[in-house]
């Protein structure tokens, strides 16, 4: 059996991580686009350094998005087990099925909700 110690639940599940997780999603499906651009228009070679630190950063967060919500799904998601093997079936695409993940299923969970800072009454 595998040996989840060294991976606190403070990484995964905190309102640190929610908005590191959900950007990271962002980035990953910006990767996607940049990517599929690139591949279909070309780069011209006054954007080639915009172009590769714009997929460095796609590439991280697709990273990150991947590893976190592989490790939430089988850790802290307590949904039916049928509706998560479906997402695990959709987290296999790539760039965007971690990322759709993270943005319907996990920005959406009850034990991540918990941990978020309550909205401010006073502003309107």
């Amino acid at each position: 059996m595998l040996n989840y110690e060294y991976i606190h639940r403070e990484w995964i599940v905190s309102a640190t991580a929610y908005r590191v997780y959900r950007l990271s999603a962002y980035l990953s499906i910006m990767l996607l686009f940049v990517w599929s651009y690139i591949i279909v228009e070309g780069v011209a070679a006054a954007f080639t350094s915009l172009a590769r630190l714009l997929i460095v950063a796609g590439v991280v967060g697709a990273g990150t998005v991947f590893v976190g919500m592989q490790y939430f799904l089988f850790r802290f998601d307590d949904s039916h087990p049928l509706k998560q093997i479906v997402w695990f079936v959709v987290m296999l695409l790539p760039l965007l099925g971690p990322a759709l993940y993270c943005l319907v299923v996990y920005s959406r969970l009850k034990v991540v909700r918990d941990t978020l800072p309550a909205p401010d009454a006073s502003i309107k």
